[in-house]
């Protein structure tokens, strides 16, 4: 019993604990757990086993990778028999061991507000004759969602299910009225996902300027989501990716060609933290939300419809129209058909009450935050309440799905016609479905309803400091003037009271027509687009108008371009009749035109000849592409690492030639990296089938995914769900 004690070999005990941490497959290489929920480690001793009457054990742990001791944060604590409270700090557990064993079980417990990321397990034996010091070995340290007293903890395992360990989902694209369904891989347990996203955190600014501060500051969901979210763009460090909007990809990767996260954060390991080229507003939202769920944040991807970039913060979002129906680029601000951001659950102490739970944070670089770009966390909670003094940029969100759309027609530079419509901003918000493969709407918990009609206005003299609702004010002067051939009033002028503060609006009477463009059916790829112009004669007059409609290609986040595609008529409309006019546009004039996500926008404006007075409706569309079927021929009995077929099957439903694919196939937990096939030239009709075989490796939902690129930027694509519950 003379000797002291010394330590073999450490058994890190990786399986039940990943099994107990929820964290199979993150990681090969090291030991992964999550903070306030011990984990075990069984030490194996030469020569004796442990003495508690002699021997005093204590352990720490050290955060960071430095050599040097002293640039690591650290935390000691001796080894006890007692039971310990995880919430009173680090602490290990003696769970057995003896003087005559010569293997002890140690269980280790992290607070559920550790510093997460890379630690190394360090051991001191002090014995009656020496002192020895051993390095156990690495651990990783992750947020917990599982765990009450963590501050990312969410209620319900199909929740967790989904929101962190979900390695598919899908990225909404499109419009309202045509919502496209894009497949993505998050791949966060992919090889070195893990240890790539704990290096985001290791070159970050913060970490950086000052080391003590940053790993003491990683006990703060808040806080890594705002060091995450600045890090997927590269404006301002080394970020993941590099933002590209001008059509020219020929140095990187067009951005509608990624299907992953994984092989993004590969590509910028490899390259020594290099940006890589190049993201879009829906890359950036899903590389982050793969970091987040890998560092233990529940996330998800949500796409907000016609979304506001309010450059001036003035809440009100101007588009320009030419008296023939072309949209004009005039205005700073913009709509972007889609905008893509992400959600993470998290308690916000920082702020009070009300304000925990789901958090809008988006890396898109778009608008600077404390001097850097990113946007968030900001509470949902907070902007359906309009809590614009919040932490942080809530006022920015909020302006994204509540700015109001003042459309203006002009004329030779000059404004002839100006209407707001208030429901048109944010008018669909969704995120994918909890276990399905379908969207949830999402949309009231950012707002309150508003009316979606348009109204007419001109304008108002006297800015408010606060933005009021009209009715919140009171009328205390009424002017108006009429047109005397159509006995309706043309002009009205309310000198309004706001609580003291006075102000003048102008706003166009009640219109004598109005007009409405409804798509006859939905616009597919290949096919006729086909609408009507529906019109209304709402006076007891008969009238001569001027019908102007154009089509214009554009992107998702950018005006229009020049209309390729024009109609006029001259209309004859007797008193109170309603006339509907039919429009197609050919395949043959817009096929060519369209660009990024085949996107057009159709316009109408209608003219009184006599009164000169233009009324304007619109509608952005987007056109479906083609898709790939997938077939298993074994759907209904998918065994693990036991090797199946699909069959990947398109059929060219253009009225044109398709040449030049390339068909890549791949699945995250099927199929090692992708596989990929070069088609031939496909006639109108024609179809190609191909056989791929896979191997599950792991247990339970996986997506297969392929997808066609041709050189006249054709994208299609097609998934499938693949379920396996059971070992051969």
């Amino acid at each position: 019993m003379g000797k002291g004690l010394r330590l073999k070999y450490t058994n890190m005990e990786q399986q039940s604990n990943h099994r107990n941490h929820q964290t199979q497959g993150l990681s090969s290489r090291s030991l992964v757990v999550r903070r306030g929920v011990p984990f075990k480690v069984t030490l194996f001793f030469e020569g004796r086993g442990y003495d508690s009457q002699v021997d005093t054990l204590t352990f720490a742990a050290f955060l960071g990778l430095s050599l040097s001791l002293e640039n690591r944060s650290y935390v000691a604590f001796p080894a006890s028999f007692a039971m310990h409270n995880p919430q009173s700090g680090w602490n290990a557990q003696i769970l057995q061991g003896d003087v005559y064993s010569k293997s002890l079980s140690v269980q280790i417990s992290a607070p559920p507000s550790a510093s997460i990321g890379l630690y190394t397990l360090h051991f001191k034996v002090q014995s009656q004759y020496q002192t020895r010091n051993y390095i156990i070995g690495d651990f990783i340290l992750l947020f917990n969602p599982w765990c009450r007293g963590d501050s990312v903890f969410l209620p319900g395992e199909n929740q967790r299910e989904e929101y962190v360990k979900n390695d598919f989902g899908f990225i909404y694209t499109g419009t309202p009225q045509n919502m496209e369904s894009r497949p993505w891989a998050f791949g966060q347990f992919e090889e070195g996902i893990l240890e790539i996203c704990l290096n985001l955190l290791q070159i970050s600014p913060q970490h950086g300027r000052n080391s003590g501060r940053d790993y003491f500051s990683r006990r703060d969901p808040v806080y890594i989501s705002r060091v995450v979210c600045a890090m997927i763009n590269c404006e301002d460090d080394r970020g993941v990716l590099k933002g590209n909007w001008s059509g020219d990809y020929s140095s990187g990767v067009n951005p509608s060609d990624w299907t992953g996260s994984a092989e993004i954060l590969q590509q910028w390991a490899r390259s020594k933290f290099s940006p890589v080229r190049y993201g879009q507003c829906w890359v950036y939202a899903a590389v982050m939300c793969t970091v987040m769920r890998v560092l233990g944040i529940p996330t998800r991807v949500v796409t907000n419809f016609n979304s506001a970039h309010d450059t001036n913060a003035n809440m009100i979002i101007e588009e320009y129209y030419s008296d023939r129906g072309e949209k004009l680029n005039i205005s700073a601000d913009s709509i972007w058909n889609f905008h893509v951001w992400v959600e993470c659950w998290m308690a916000r102490p920082d702020l009070g009450y009300g304000c925990d739970g789901w958090q809008v944070l988006d890396p898109t670089p778009q608008e600077r935050s404390e001097g850097v770009f990113c946007c968030g966390p900001s509470p949902v909670t907070a902007i359906k309440r309009g809590c614009v003094n919040l932490l942080y940029d809530v006022p920015f969100v909020f302006a994204e799905v509540n700015a109001d759309v003042h459309t203006i027609i002009v004329r030779n530079n000059q404004e002839i016609s100006r209407s707001v419509d208030r429901g048109r901003i944010g008018s669909l918000i969704c995120t994918k479905s909890i276990g399905l493969n379908t969207y949830e709407n999402i949309t009231t918990a950012y707002k309150i309803p508003k009316v979606t009609q348009m109204y007419p206005c001109v304008k108002m003299h006297k800015p408010l400091r606060h933005r009021v609702p009209l009715f919140c004010g009171s009328v205390v002067k009424v002017r108006y003037s009429t047109c005397p051939s159509q006995n309706s009033i043309t002009k009205l002028v309310l000198l309004i009271n706001f609580s003291g503060e006075y102000c003048v609006y102008e706003a166009g009477g009640r219109k004598s027509v109005e007009v409405s463009l409804l798509m006859r059916k939905p616009p597919i790829m290949g096919e006729n687009i086909e609408f009507t112009v529906n019109i209304t004669n709402k006076s007891n007059f008969a009238k001569v108008l001027r019908e102007c409609v154009n089509g214009q290609a554009k992107e998702y986040n950018s005006s229009a371009l020049k209309a390729f595609w024009e109609a006029y008529n001259v209309i004859k409309i007797g008193p109170f009749e309603v006339k509907t006019i039919n429009h197609q546009i050919p395949y043959s004039l817009y096929g060519k035109e369209l660009v990024g996500h085949n996107l057009m926008n159709l316009a109408v404006v209608i003219e009184d000849e006599e009164t000169k007075e233009c009324v304007l409706a619109s509608e952005e569309i987007n056109i479906s592409s083609p898709t790939i079927s997938i077939e298993l021929a074994n759907e209904h009995n998918i065994v693990q690492n036991e090797e199946q077929t699909a069959i990947i099957v398109f059929t060219n439903t253009l009225p044109v030639p398709v040449s030049d694919g390339t068909l890549t196939v791949e699945g995250v937990g099927l199929i090692e990296g992708k596989l990929q096939f070069e088609l031939p030239v496909l006639q109108a009709g024609e179809k190609v089938e191909r056989a791929v075989r896979f191997t599950p490796r792991t247990l339970g939902s996986k997506m297969l995914l392929a997808h066609l690129i041709t050189r006249s930027n054709i994208y299609v694509s097609g998934f499938k769900t693949v379920y396996f519950l059971h070992c051969k």
